[in-house]
C-alpha cells in the first residue's frame, strides 16, 4: 500500500489537479507500520521529506508552500473551469473544490521556513 501511494504522489507532482504530499504523507504512515527502511528514506528524501515532517511534528505547511498551493490550485482549476468545460455545473464543482481545498490550506499551522545555519 505505502508503494503505491509513493506512486501516487509522483503521479500527483506531475498532474495539476492531483495532490502529492497527502500521498506522501499516507504512504510514511504505512511505511512506519511497515518498514522502518523505507520510511526512513521517505522522511528523509531531499525534496518530499521536509513536507511529511513539517506535517508529521507540527501539522502545518511553510507560508511559501501555502502560496505556492493556492495559487497552483486556483490557475489550474480556474483555466480548466473557464476554458475547458462549458458545463454550469462542471464549472460550478470545480470551484467549490477549489474553494474547500483552499479553506484547508489556510485551516492549516503556518509553520516557520527553518533556514540552515541561521537561528531564530
Amino acid at each position: 500500500m505505502g508503494w503505491l501511494l509513493v506512486v501516487l504522489g509522483i503521479i500527483g507532482i506531475f498532474l495539476p489537479l492531483m495532490p502529492s504530499t497527502i500521498f506522501f504523507i499516507l504512504a510514511a504512515w504505512c511505511f512506519a507500520r511497515s518498514s522502518e527502511k523505507f520510511y526512513n528514506k521517505l522522511i528523509n528524501h531531499p525534496r518530499i521529506g521536509k513536507f511529511i515532517r513539517d506535517y508529521r511534528d507540527e501539522r502545518g505547511m511553510p507560508f511559501r508552500s501555502k502560496v505556492i498551493a493556492i495559487t497552483m490550485l486556483m490557475v489550474t482549476i480556474g483555466s480548466s473551469a473557464l476554458f475547458f468545460t462549458e458545463q454550469l455545473l462542471v464549472k460550478l464543482l470545480l470551484f467549490i473544490i477549489a474553494i474547500s481545498v483552499t479553506i484547508y490550506i489556510l485551516s492549516l499551522k503556518t509553520v516557520s521556513e527553518k533556514v540552515p545555519g541561521k537561528s531564530e
